[in-house]
């Protein structure tokens, strides 16, 4: 039976194990001898297969770590165009390109003296460059003949008349000449001369005390309409001729104080009333352009005129503070405008001395103007010639026309033009007297039909 079998099969394992002389562990092949119908059951109790039971520990050696042959890496390959240098660094060999040095721009500013104490107001680093060039400019250069430079206020006195009406002239200019140009004041100032009229028969024509406190308010006002705010500066020269009269004995103040005093009289004023008509100077007389320009050359940073002329009487030489004002007004009217400035034909923008000169335009004006220069072995300049490339405006004339031929409006007035005046002060003038007050006829309106 199945069940007797396996018990035997069981004690002779039993007997097996305890014959051998030590304890060994059965493994497959010690174990393989009692499979079922093996053949080598029939000598399991043979003294030589006792001898022969060997441990698998035994029989199998120990198992070595298998080590990797090493095998050569192939290089990967690198396109031709991808190539490994090393750079070294070798301070004699490295040459830089010449490059301009970046100028740096410092404004006015206090620094404090340390052996002294006392705080010192140190000028921008590089006003007397910007200051020479500007003047060449106003000289011999693009911003040459302005209009301040014949009709600013301290050309506008007559030179026939007497010294005391002299300064009575420049003060009346002065006082004109606010919130006005100096081509619409020179024709204010013109009519004044010329037809304001006597205060009493046998005395001269023209501009004086008495001929100012005898004239009738409309008349004056009519006289200088042209000029801005014309009806406050009629009021004001009005009274100011009265204080003059009781007060300073029919002169001008000789004080800042004085003049500063009189009606519609500002710092400005005085300041180059004091200057042109008594020949002193104590201050800077700071209008718009001065204020604007200076601001935009970083020399400071000022809200309004008067600020302005305290910083520049700052740390200004006092021999310039007359010279300024014509300097930098004349500047103004002909290439640094108040809208449209021409960066292109200014010096300090094409030498990079303006720091709010626009660039487009600085480019453009270098790339136009082209200086040749010529030189010897020895370096020495023999000839230099500058090209500027000037576009000129034709203007359209009409086919036929005759150069003497005049044309006539019906309904205009035909007025003389005065010789001397330049074709924009010509129009100006024109312009003026066209928008002269006074009623105009309205011609009768025409009803549309629908």
């Amino acid at each position: 039976m199945r069940t007797s079998r396996i018990s035997k099969e069981t004690s002779k394992i039993i007997n097996a194990t305890s014959l051998s002389p030590t304890s060994r562990r059965s493994t497959r092949p010690s174990l393989s001898r009692f499979a079922h119908g093996n053949s080598s059951n029939k000598n399991e109790h043979s003294p030589e297969l006792l001898q022969d039971t060997t441990d698998i520990e035994d029989v199998i050696p120990p198992s070595r770590k298998r080590k990797r042959d090493p095998t050569p890496r192939t290089p990967i390959k690198q396109s031709p165009r991808k190539t490994v240098t090393v750079k070294t660094e070798v301070e004699d060999s490295i040459t830089f390109s010449p490059s301009k040095e970046r100028k740096v721009r410092k404004p006015a500013r206090q620094i404090k003296n340390e052996e002294t104490g006392e705080v010192e107001i140190h000028p921008p680093n590089n006003w007397a460059e910007v200051y020479a060039v500007v003047k060449e400019m106003r000289t011999a250069g693009a911003a040459q003949n302005a209009a301040v430079d014949t009709m600013g206020c301290e050309r506008l006195a007559e030179e026939k008349v007497s010294p005391k009406v002299k300064r009575y002239h420049t003060l009346t200019a002065l006082m004109l000449s606010s919130q006005t140009k100096d081509t619409t004041n020179a024709v204010a100032m013109g009519r004044l001369q010329k037809e304001l009229p006597a205060y009493k028969e046998g005395e001269p024509v023209g501009l004086n005390l008495e001929n100012i406190l005898a004239v009738d308010p409309k008349l004056l006002n009519e006289l200088i309409w042209v000029v801005g705010f014309h009806n406050n500066k009629t009021k004001y020269i009005k009274v100011t001729a009265e204080i003059l009269r009781d007060q300073w004995d029919g002169d001008i103040p000789d004080s800042i104080e004085g003049l500063m005093s009189l009606p519609g009289v500002g710092p400005k004023m005085a300041y180059l009333c004091m200057s042109t008509a008594w020949g002193r100077t104590e201050g800077i007389g700071v209008d718009v352009h001065v204020h604007r320009i200076t601001n935009l050359w970083g020399w400071h940073k000022t809200k309004g005129p008067e600020e302005t002329r305290l910083a520049l009487q700052a740390w200004l030489p006092k021999e310039l503070w007359h010279e300024i004002n014509w300097l930098l007004v004349g500047f103004g009217q002909t290439v640094c405008l108040p809208v449209g400035r021409k960066c292109g034909d200014c010096e300090l923008g094409l030498e990079g001395l303006c720091k709010s000169a626009e660039r487009s335009k600085v480019i453009l004006g270098r790339k136009t103007k082209e200086e040749k220069v010529k030189k010897d072995e020895e370096g020495i300049v023999i000839e230099k010639s500058e090209v500027v490339k000037v576009e000129e405006v034709v203007n359209d004339v009409p086919v036929n026309a005759d150069s003497k031929a005049e044309v006539f409006v019906e309904g205009v007035l035909e007025l003389p033009v005065e010789e001397g005046l330049t074709k924009e002060e010509e129009k100006m003038t024109l312009d003026d007297i066209a928008h002269a007050p006074g009623q105009l006829e309205k011609s009768s309106k025409r009803k549309s039909k629908r």
